[in-house]
């Protein structure tokens, strides 16, 4: 047992009344030994049930991001003159919706932007369609190579698969917890802002509920990211939705942040968001997106595709972002940037075998 981990549970753990928050440097620390393994089970599931249940707060959050950072791969500054775009979504997959992203991070990186994206296998406790299984399915299996491989991939095709198990496996060992505890921890709210790439970037994060965003906002000023945004994504995820308003919060370096509300149907691009199928159906009906058919998915992909280029500010305004996906679409582009990902990933591969 670890007598000073179990002041950080008594501290959170004492009710409404008289527990307390942490300092940011009193959560790196608890992360730090969460990662360490130098607190027992009972006392981890403590901890991570009574923060989910105290809130955690930006200094908290904050805290734990530096304690991951040093337990974490980080991508070396890459040579690119454009900021690198980091995609985060919630690791536990999808159940109700198609995943959009991967589409997303291929326009931008057509665009000229090194794209990161980061995720898992399937975890506890919704076990969703993680966007590994996709990839698979799109003969792209980041899980085969290194994270020094990622960072060639990255500088060589402007795409990239942080797999958490490789980048940071000391923050993966914690995922029995998620199934023992039930619940979804705090953890969880990292996932969606953690970037581990050390030059200049722009972070894209989703998420469901208001209290959640406003912590990560708050996250994102202690941390100095001054260029990001919060989206109202389908299941917590990046991807906004078509049949109702997209809830957007962006902050730019220059002009602080807005809250921004748009609506597809607004730019002709109504429809209904993808249902979640297979992992081979969806892999299908990227491809099919990217040769050209109209369809709900393609939709989808034309809207957020359209409205990252605009949060990256490749484009003035969504009209423009609109015009441009298409005809990144209409002229093969999107195509030819997962054919040549799948190829160096691919070469990447065989030289391991």
């Amino acid at each position: 047992m670890s007598v000073q981990f179990r002041e950080f549970v008594k501290k959170i753990g004492s009710g409404k009344h008289t527990g307390k928050d942490l300092t940011r440097a009193e959560a790196q620390q608890a992360m730090q030994m969460l990662l360490e393994q130098n607190a027992t089970p009972a006392q981890v599931g403590a901890f991570l049930i009574a923060h989910r249940i105290k809130r955690p707060t930006a200094e908290e959050l904050a805290g734990m991001l530096d304690a991951w950072e040093q337990f974490s791969y980080c991508l070396p500054p890459l040579s690119q003159p454009s900021p690198l775009v980091v995609l985060g979504s919630p690791y536990d997959g999808r159940a109700r919706n198609s995943p959009i992203s991967l589409v997303t991070g291929l326009i931008l990186a057509v665009a000229g932007f090194p794209v990161l994206l980061h995720g898992s296998d399937r975890l506890p406790t919704k076990y969703g369609l993680p966007l590994m299984d996709i990839w698979q399915k799109l003969a792209v299996p980041w899980q085969k190579i290194s994270p020094d491989q990622v960072h060639g991939v990255l500088q060589d095709s402007n795409l990239g698969f942080a797999y958490m198990p490789h980048f940071c496996p000391a923050f993966h060992a914690l995922v029995p917890y998620r199934e023992e505890i039930g619940k979804r921890p705090p953890l969880a709210t990292l996932e969606l802002i953690w970037s581990p790439y050390k030059g200049r970037q722009i972070v894209l994060s989703g998420f469901v509920h208001p209290p959640t965003e406003a912590v990560m906002i708050e996250t994102f000023a202690l941390r100095g990211i001054d260029h990001y945004a919060t989206l109202k994504g389908l299941e917590g995820s990046v991807d906004l939705p078509i049949t109702r308003v997209s809830v957007i919060g962006r902050h730019l370096p220059e002009t602080g942040w807005q809250r921004i509300t748009l609506n597809a149907r607004n730019y002709g691009l109504e429809g209904n968001d993808p249902n979640l199928t297979t992992a081979e159906a969806i892999a299908q009906a990227i491809t099919e997106t990217l040769d050209g058919k109209i369809s709900d998915y393609s939709k989808s992909a034309v809207w957020n595709g359209a409205i990252a280029l605009w949060l990256c500010c490749k484009c003035a305004d969504i009209e423009a972002g609109i015009s441009t996906v298409q005809a990144y679409l209409r002229q093969g582009l999107v195509a030819e940037k997962l054919g040549q990902v799948r190829q160096t990933v691919g070469h990447l591969i065989s030289q391991i075998d």
